[in-house]
This record gives structure tokens, C-alpha cells and sequence, in this order.
């Protein structure tokens, strides 16, 4: 079977890529795949929360509004956050923001990884226009003169003019092309749970920093509750392992002291999952006919919840890519396509990824004078509306 395009990664990113792909108004409509090794991502429901979840700022939701796709997602399970509250664990400095100050209805949504994963297979699942090889994945990839052929598991050979990929921080793809990376390991890992707290997280986005490490309670909702939130807390590797070993009761005291019973007491907390945190870029995200897209090109730290935006991004600069060329009759091979889109987003992630690791190397040291450079900075940014405004733009993905 011959494609024009073939996105490798059925993840948030990938889903998204191939479901943009086919909506491309072309007189001649693309002819599409998408391979995934897995298909069925879980159903949660009541109190029942995925483990996994996203912080969507607002360009995502408008670019999924965009993509037809928001309604069916908002319609499953969607919690919208107006404010976020962020503050130094070992000192006074805390910055908070609204929704309001931009006149705004809210900063950003926390949705389930399985919500939105599963109405974008749904869409796909119905497209005449994508071929979505599920519980499939790619074992060689081979180029030709005029693109690739790709050796899948089950047997089936498939060409392609071009190869997307987004199969994730470890992507195969990516090795399998020779891409060379930076990477490092922060030798700490992140806790992920759903717990349920005392009191409502009105809302909230909170996150408590300390030089061990971000603690953040992410607000969750269902049917109009506001007493579950999502937790990712980052420690080193010995910490999170001792945490990992203690039982439910214990963890949820441990948890209610670090986050200083901000929500009350910690009442409960469903199974525990343990990731560990790396960073990682691509030199380059393209090679002709070949491009890195979300995890594959780059991974960050999640202490600002910035990594499916990220790749978010990616997508809509893609595509926008694709569309200018189709309207200018470019083949779609040609490497001005892909270069385009590289230019566009590398800086933009390269200095995300560096605000990022500036941050945790601020509050990764406990001495006095980075305790008392961070606190004087938050407390001063605190007090400029202005300044709060443009953090809250940045915050939302229009910087």
C-alpha cells in the first residue's frame, strides 16, 4: 500500500497529527496511515480518575476547537482551572494568578490523557481518509528514492513519501533514521496518583516547590465535585522509591505535610505509578521526508505541564506547513515543507526547555541566597499587575 504521509504514534500528538492531516481541504484528498502499537487507552468514569492527565493551556483548546474536536472532549470529562497558586515550601515567596486579570473565563483545562486520546480515535476510527493500523507498530524502516518503506509487525509492507513521527521520548523512529539527541537524566521521578482531599481545590492549580523537588495538585472534577485533584510530585530517585513502598495511609500523610495541608487532610489516593524524569532535543527534528514531532523531538521536565502544549504546537505549525503547500501545489516531499516548520518551532521549544531547566536549578538549590533570590522574585512579581498579565499570556501559549 502506497501513502502520501504516515504518522507513526496513536499518543494525544500523534492522534492529533493524523486527524488534522485529513481534515487538510485539498481537491484531492491525502492518502493517510497511522500505525500504533496499542488501540484501547481505558474508560474512567465517577470517582474513577486516569492516573495520567493534561494541563491544556488555551491555545491547545482553541486549536482543538479548531479541529472540530473540543466539544466531544469538553461533553466527557473537562476541569477548568481559574486560578494557579505557586509558592516556595522552604520560604515566603508566592505568586498567585486569575483568570480574570485577562479578563479571561479561565487559565486552562485539566483533562484526562485517556479523554482525549479516545474522542480523537473515535474521529479517526470514522475517517474515510486515515488508515489507522492499530495494534500494529513499525519493526524496520527502509529508504527509497522517493521515500520510505516500512517493514510492519505484522508482515504488511507499506511505502511512504513522508514519515511523521510521534511515537513518544523514546521513539524508534527517531533511531531507526539516525537522529542524534541531547539527553540528560534529572535521576529523579515523578509520583502520579488521583487523591482526594478534606477540603475543594476551588478550582486551583497549586504547586509547592522545594529544592527536593515540585509537588503539584492538579483540580479535577466530576459531575460538579471538587475534592479530587491529580498529583505529580517530583523527587530523587531514593525518595520517590521510598514513597512508592509506603502504604495508602502513610503516602497521604506524607503527601498532607509536604503540601501543608493546604486542602486539608489527604483522605485518599488511588494506585500510584512512578515515571522516571529525563530531558531530551533533537539536534534536528527533520531529515527529507522525515520529521520529529511532540516527545520524539523534544522532552521536557513536567514542573510546568508544558509538554503536550508543546507538542500541540508542533502539530499546528505542521499542518499549516502542509496546507501552504498544497495550496502553492509543492510536493509534499520537498524538504522546504519540513524545514519550515523546523524553524518555526525549535527556538520556540529550545527556550521553553531552557526556562524550564532554569527554574528547577533555581529551586533545586537550598542555600540562602538562591532561597532568597526566589522568594524576592516571586513576592516582587507578585505585586506588578502588568508583569502578572504577560505570565498569565505565556502561561496560556499566546507568548
Amino acid at each position: 500500500m502506497n501513502y502520501d504521509i504516515v504518522v507513526v504514534g496513536g499518543g494525544i500528538v500523534g492522534c492529533a497529527l493524523g486527524w488534522g492531516l485529513a481534515q487538510l481541504n485539498t481537491e484531492k484528498k491525502l492518502r493517510l496511515a497511522l500505525v500504533e502499537k496499542n488501540q484501547a487507552k481505558g474508560s474512567y468514569g465517577g470517582a474513577q480518575f486516569d492516573p495520567r492527565v493534561v494541563a491544556l493551556n488555551q491555545h491547545s483548546i482553541d486549536f482543538f476547537k479548531r479541529l472540530s474536536i473540543w466539544p466531544s472532549i469538553e461533553a466527557a470529562r473537562v476541569c477548568q482551572y481559574k486560578k494557579m497558586h505557586v509558592w516556595d515550601g522552604e520560604g515566603t515567596g508566592a505568586i498567585s494568578f486569575d483568570a480574570r486579570e485577562t479578563h479571561a473565563p479561565f487559565l486552562g483545562a485539566i483533562v484526562e490523557n485517556s479523554v482525549v486520546n479516545n474522542c480523537l480515535v473515535s474521529e479517526l476510527n470514522q475517517s474515510a481518509h486515515v488508515d489507522c493500523l492499530w495494534q500494529n507498530q513499525v519493526e524496520t524502516v527502509n529508504r527509497l528514492d522517493e521515500g520510505f518503506e516500512l517493514v510492519l509487525l505484522s508482515g504488511e509492507i507499506i511505502r511512504t513519501k513522508v514519515i511523521l513521527a510521534a511515537d513518544g521520548g523514546n521513539s524508534p523512529i527517531r533511531a531507526q533514521l539516525g537522529f542524534q539527541t541531547r539527553e540528560w537524566d534529572y535521576h529523579q521521578a515523578a509520583i502520579i496518583t488521583t487523591v482526594e482531599s478534606e477540603l475543594s481545590h476551588q478550582f486551583t492549580a497549586w504547586q509547592r516547590f522545594s529544592h527536593v523537588g515540585p509537588l503539584a495538585f492538579l483540580p479535577l472534577s466530576d459531575s460538579g465535585s471538587s475534592q479530587h485533584s491529580s498529583i505529580v510530585w517530583s523527587l530523587d530517585n531514593e525518595q520517590a522509591e521510598k514513597l512508592m513502598r509506603l502504604d495508602d495511609a502513610a503516602f497521604c500523610w506524607a503527601l498532607e505535610r509536604t503540601f501543608e495541608r493546604r486542602l486539608g487532610g489527604i483522605e485518599a489516593a488511588a494506585e500510584r505509578y512512578v515515571i522516571p524524569l529525563k530531558q531530551l532535543h533533537a539536534k534536528h527534528y527533520v531529515q527529507v521526508g522525515a520529521a520529529l514531532v511532540g516527545d520524539a523531538a523534544h522532552r521536557i521536565h513536567p514542573l510546568a505541564g508544558q509538554g503536550v502544549n508543546l507538542g500541540l504546537s508542533d502539530v499546528e505549525i505542521l499542518l499549516g506547513e502542509f496546507a501552504r503547500a498544497i495550496e502553492r501545489d509543492i510536493p509534499l516531499r520537498h524538504f522546504s515543507i519540513l524545514k519550515r516548520y523546523q524553524r518555526q518551532r525549535m527556538p520556540h521549544n529550545l527556550s521553553a526547555m531552557a526556562a524550564m531547566e532554569g527554574f528547577k536549578r533555581l529551586f533545586g538549590h537550598n542555600n540562602l541566597a538562591s532561597l532568597a533570590l526566589r522568594n524576592a522574585g516571586l513576592s516582587t512579581v507578585d505585586g506588578i499587575p502588568p508583569l502578572k498579565r504577560e505570565l498569565i499570556k505565556v502561561a496560556q501559549g499566546y507568548i
